[in-house]
């Protein structure tokens, strides 16, 4: 074996193996120039939106809805028979009339024939008692000059013949009070200010009692019927149902759509029926609404029709310290997340004293001025650290931000 050969089976191994580390040193310091990966020393916040809880006075608000309908209405029926001689230009459906305004009239003759016949027969009945009355009298005269002693017996003195007459007379009087009110009855009319509804006879047409002529209805007062649940009744200071007198009861704003255009009144409620109903186990108070058709100079709202269908907005309990929420923000076991001063997520237990579709009224567990998460959390933690979505530092990125700047640094 040569001097090069042994050179090479000694050196080479130890050559290769110092080669080695030459390597692994350059590689080493080549590590140390380079930016060290990120680490992860804690959890990672959260970004979230919040809003600030305030606390306000406030009266409670009911919702309810119902339909307009007047206070009086009136199925128009004739009370004597005969053929329809005239109609009044507003017995139309919708046509305004006053008070006593004469909407038809049947004709008359032959109540008049009957009421004239009935004076004739007073005057003979009166023109009978008159003559027993001179026979009566002439009688006790007789009893006078025949001398006789003490008073005449009822015979004598035809008391019965005057009784009779006295009768006749009266009857011939409540004659003619039924030919007049028949005379009366063929003229048509209602003794309120009020609109047509339906008419359903016409000008020629022969009616007898109990023909219904139309449908009408007082224009004076509006009502509409609102279902109050059993939960409702607790926000509201209704008074007794037996308080008929009662004028504290809440004001009622009513809202109906037309057009794309909402409208607006304002009503008061009036009374309560006082039963549940049976089959929906609500209770019914009645709005009213003073001259809805503007027609009576009582009112400056808009029109109000008879069948609207209204919105009702009922002024309840008046409550002091009050928290108003979206009610999305409240959770299935009565909490809320709030974020705290040092941006940490806290699960709140709050008392809610009202909730309803779009609002939460709560009363304890929020203070005024806390931050109260909105965002939708899965599973919150407390503790969790959070960035609240406008405020949120350059330095201090959420959980995605800081995956996607390792991704690039990578």
């Amino acid at each position: 074996m040569s001097f090069a050969k042994k050179i090479l089976r000694y050196f080479l191994p130890l050559g290769l193996i110092v080669l080695a580390i030459v390597v692994v040193i350059g590689l080493a310091g080549m590590a140390k120039g380079k930016r060290p990966e990120r680490q992860d020393n804690g959890q990672a916040a959260v970004l979230v939106e919040t809003i600030p809880a305030q606390a306000r006075s406030l009266n409670f608000v009911v919702q309810s809805q119902g339909s307009v309908k007047p206070r009086t209405q009136t199925t128009l029926v004739a009370q004597v028979s005969g053929i329809i001689e005239s109609v009044s230009p507003n017995f139309v459906a919708g046509g305004f009339f006053r008070a006593g305004e004469v909407l038809l009239e049947i004709d008359p003759s032959d109540y008049q024939t009957a009421l004239k016949r009935a004076e004739a027969a007073l005057a003979s009945q009166k023109a009978k008692l008159a003559e027993e009355k001179s026979r009566s009298e002439q009688a006790v005269k007789d009893w006078r000059n025949l001398g006789r002693a003490g008073d005449p017996p009822d015979l004598v003195m035809r008391k019965p013949q005057l009784a009779g007459a006295l009768a006749n007379v009266l009857a011939a009087e409540a004659d003619i009070e039924k030919a007049r009110r028949d005379l009366q009855r063929t003229k048509i009319s209602v003794p309120y200010d009020g609109l047509l509804r339906e008419r359903r006879v016409d000008i020629g047409q022969y009616v007898t009692p109990g023909t219904q002529l139309g449908v009408s209805f007082a224009v004076d007062t509006a009502e509409i019927r609102l279902p109050l649940a059993a939960a409702d009744l607790a926000f509201l200071n209704l008074p007794p149902s037996t308080d008929t007198e009662a004028d504290d009861y809440p004001e009622v704003s009513l809202a109906a759509d037309f057009g794309g255009e909402t409208k607006t009144w304002q009503a008061r409620l009036i009374r309560t029926e006082g039963v549940l109903d049976q089959s929906s186990r609500v209770l019914y108070a009645v709005a009213s609404v003073v001259d809805p058709y503007g027609l009576l100079g009582q009112s400056q709202q808009d029109e109000l029709r008879m069948g609207t269908f209204v919105r009702a907005a009922i002024d309840g309990r008046y409550v002091n310290n009050v928290v108003v929420l979206p009610r999305f923000v409240l959770r299935n076991d009565n909490t809320v997340l709030v974020a705290n001063e040092e941006r940490e997520l806290e699960v709140r237990n709050v008392i809610v004293a009202r909730a309803e579709a779009r609002e939460v009224y709560i009363t304890d567990g929020v203070s005024d001025g806390e931050l109260v998460v909105t965002t939708t959390l899965d599973a919150p933690i407390p503790g969790t650290r959070l960035v609240l979505r406008g405020d949120q530092p350059v330095d201090e990125p959420s959980v995605a931000a800081t995956d996607t700047e390792l991704q690039e640094d990578s």
